[in-house]
C-alpha cells in the first residue's frame, strides 16, 4: 500500500510556486504590507516574509581583564550554587540555610575558576566582550503563485507600497 502526500508545501515555512510580491529595507514596511492585505481579507497564509541579505553585527561591549573575568565568574557561579542549594533544600528537613550558603560558595568558587582557567586559554586573543546579531538587510514579501495578481491589485491601494515590477 502506498502512501500519497496531499498536495501542497511540505513545511508551514515553503509556498509551492512563490512570487516576489514586494521588496523593502525593514522589517516593519513588509509587515505592514502583509497587515494590510490582511486587513483586506487576503489568504495571507499564503504569504512569506524573507529576510534576505544577511549580515553579522558585532558589538564591543567592553574590555576584558582578569578582574572582570572573575567577577562575571564568581557572580554566574553563586547563581548556579543558589539554584542547586535551592533545589537541595526542597529535599531536605534540616540545614537548609546552611546547605544553600555551601552551595553558594561552591558555585562561587567553581565559577572563579572556570572562568579564570577558560581566560587563560584564550592567551590573550580576545581581550574584549561583545554581543552578537544575525540581520538582514532586505525583507521580501513573498506569495503564492495563484493569488499573486490579487495580492499586487491590493498592494497597489497601499499609499507608499512599493510592488515588485519584475515579478
Amino acid at each position: 500500500m502506498s502512501m500519497s502526500q496531499p498536495p501542497g508545501p511540505t513545511s508551514p515555512l515553503k509556498l509551492q510556486f512563490p512570487q516576489s510580491l514586494a521588496i523593502y529595507d525593514d522589517y516593519a514596511s513588509a509587515q505592514k504590507t502583509v497587515d494590510f492585505l490582511a486587513d483586506h481579507k487576503f489568504p495571507v497564509e499564503q504569504c512569506l516574509i524573507v529576510g534576505t541579505d544577511l549580515k553579522r553585527i558585532e558589538r564591543i561591549t567592553g574590555r576584558l581583564t582578569t578582574g572582570r573575568v572573575a567577577a562575571g565568574g564568581l557572580a554566574s557561579g553563586m547563581w548556579l550554587g543558589l539554584f542547586i542549594g535551592l533545589i537541595f533544600a526542597l529535599f531536605t528537613e534540616e540545614g537548609a540555610v546552611t546547605l544553600i550558603l555551601s552551595t553558594l560558595l561552591f558555585g562561587a568558587l567553581f565559577g572563579l575558576i572556570w572562568a579564570l582557567v577558560g581566560y587563560a586559554l584564550t592567551r590573550g586573543q580576545r581581550d574584549f566582550s561583545s554581543v552578537t546579531q544575525v540581520v538582514a538587510t532586505r525583507y521580501e514579501v513573498l506569495v503564492e503563485h495563484k493569488v499573486a495578481a490579487q495580492a499586487r491589485e491590493l498592494l497597489a491601494k497601499l499609499p507608499g507600497a512599493l510592488p515588485d515590477p519584475f515579478a
